[in-house]
């Protein structure tokens, strides 16, 4: 018999101990699909808290000590379920986390105009699916996401690295760029453009 406190992100096991985890809040019963529950499970790896299905994804990217050590249960998580990254990974600013589980990642870029020999500047936003492990985004975080099959409508994109980024201002009006091909954030400097 479990009982739930939902405020303070914690719940009880059947032994009475307090136990911290992510917030989940479904009400259905919530199982991993590599976990075989009544044996010893074969992809499954056993953690302090029992047995749980966990990978790393590759392309540089470490696993979460959250996604690891957690409880949660997300079947769009690229940590604990069949979800692959492939595709491109781009890099942009968070500018929304107002959906449950998804963040929308704002990306700057300068489009050349050749009749004026000028550059503009343009955005684009790309809604991303941002797994439990993830508990600390925020608006303004600088965000790495990568490609995987499309989950829902609009998102075909997963959260896989957060670094906390302090902005002053408003986060939509900033302009910056991140190079591709060294990931490293760069400011745009107006004497440049013109």
């Amino acid at each position: 018999v479990y009982k739930r406190q939902v405020s303070t992100q914690s719940t009880w096991d059947y032994l009475g101990f307090e136990v911290e985890m992510a917030e989940q809040q479904e009400k259905a019963f919530q199982k991993q699909n590599n976990v075989y529950q009544n044996t010893k499970a074969l992809l499954s790896k056993k953690t302090e808290k029992g047995e749980r299905y966990y990978k790393t994804i590759g392309l540089g990217f470490k696993t979460p000590k959250e996604a690891i050590n957690g409880a949660y249960i997300d079947r769009k998580c690229p940590f604990t379920s069949n979800v692959s990254i492939r595709g491109r990974i781009i890099k942009g600013i968070c500018i929304a986390t107002k959906m449950k589980n998804t963040i929308v990642i704002r990306r700057d870029y300068l489009h050349y105009v050749k009749k004026y020999l000028r550059f503009e500047k343009r955005h684009t936003t790309v809604p991303a699916h941002c797994a439990p492990c993830f508990t600390h985004v925020k608006v303004g975080d600088i965000v790495t996401i990568g490609q995987c099959r499309p989950l829902s409508k609009t998102v075909r994109f997963n959260v896989l690295k957060v670094e906390p980024f302090k902005i002053v201002g408003n986060v939509k009006k900033q302009f910056m760029l991140f190079q591709s091909n060294t990931h490293k954030l760069t400011s745009v400097s107006y004497t440049h453009l013109t």
